[in-house]
């Protein structure tokens, strides 16, 4: 029985309490294999009560206002008590005095989103040393403590990407404006579609430009190559909240902006499955696009962090809700939720969760 469904039904019912945490207990074992561990969870009261801090990389991105907004609506759904967000404003050392001002405050746990996969360490050790469990949510920390990482396959954004783009450029060059080589993120997508052409369109060329998720660096980068290469054939924008204006308008300005099905057109792809990038699909400017769940991103770092501060862990293997909780390298583990392509196919399917918002 899919888990939602249960907690709908205890809370319209209105159990007990000692009931309550007896369902709540059969609920977390609907959803994948868990197993009751106090200890290695982290503190809080075991019964999934007290205050939650929920950090924010930036809100600069319409993907992660989006974020923003969705988590006090599902902090409720899930019924966690989670105080106003915090933007680390794309500074990870900011990333860290927010994550000890939230643990002077007294919170129980935590729900952060890191800015660098190897900083957020120093803020997971002062959590873990405070007893305070802490989910991460779209990045995944090279070291650290974390109950559970939230998060879709990186390297599948890259991938899909990439086979998008070759199936629709025999040969010429490809640009792939890249995130912050600081973030697991910007490595995994990077990598990914860098040697996924290699293997499978060796006919392609691909330049790249270093962005780390900052639209201005990206606008003046492309630019530069364009006047260099004015032949490129397609773009993979590994951001599309923080790529898709800077590179669109840069396109305009040099009369490159074609539709597509027009002469010229570059081929373009995207991540992040923002309402702009749909209507960009919707105009013929893009031809795709990669659905990062920010709906998701936020309901299961709601649902992981009261798991955890009830002393709750989990095992590999799939879920109920359409995603494979897996064991990272470094013995972390993450739940990889779906993340589908985006085309003028599918575009305007209401199950997305970028039709759902303004």
């Amino acid at each position: 029985m899919p888990c939602r469904t249960v907690r709908k039904r205890n809370r319209s019912r209105m159990v007990g309490a000692v009931a309550a945490a007896a369902v709540a207990s059969l609920v977390l074992g609907a959803c994948g294999s868990t197993k009751d561990s106090a200890d290695s969870a982290g503190g809080g009261k075991g019964d999934g009560t007290g205050k939650v801090g929920v950090i924010l990389p930036l809100l600069t991105s319409p993907f992660w206002q989006s974020y923003n907004d969705y988590v006090p609506k599902m902090a409720k759904s899930e019924d966690v008590d989670a105080l106003k967000t915090v933007n680390s404003n794309s500074d990870p050392s900011q990333q860290i005095t927010d994550i000890n001002n939230q643990l002077n405050q007294g919170v129980e746990g935590l729900v952060v989103a890191p800015l660098d996969s190897a900083a957020i360490e120093a803020g997971l050790d002062q959590a873990e040393r405070k007893g305070v469990p802490v989910v991460a949510v779209d990045v995944a920390p090279d070291k650290g403590k974390v109950a559970m990482v939230v998060r879709a396959n990186n390297v599948a954004y890259g991938e899909k990407a990439c086979d998008y783009l070759g199936k629709q450029i025999p040969s010429g060059k490809v640009v792939q404006i890249m995130g912050d080589l600081a973030s697991v993120n910007g490595r995994d997508r990077s990598e990914a579609f860098r040697a996924c052409v290699k293997k499978n369109f060796p006919k392609l060329k691909v330049l790249e430009i270093p962005a780390k998720w900052e639209s201005d660096t990206a606008a003046s980068k492309l630019d530069t190559l364009l006047n260099a290469n004015p032949d490129i054939k397609g773009i993979y924008m590994q951001a599309g909240g923080v790529y898709l204006a800077p590179t669109l308008q840069t396109l305009k300005s040099k009369g490159m902006l074609k539709k597509a099905g027009q002469s010229g057109h570059i081929t373009i792809v995207s991540n992040d499955g923002i309402p702009q990038e749909y209507d960009a699909i919707r105009k013929g400017e893009i031809d795709a696009t990669v659905s990062q769940p920010a709906d998701l991103y936020a309901k299961y770092g709601m649902y992981y962090i009261k798991a955890a501060m009830q002393g709750k862990t989990f095992q590999p293997g799939p879920t109920d809700h359409d995603s494979t909780i897996v064991k990272l390298p470094s013995g972390i583990l993450e739940d990889q939720l779906p993340a589908p392509l985006v085309t003028k196919e599918n575009v305007d399917d209401p199950e997305l969760w970028g039709n759902t918002v303004g």
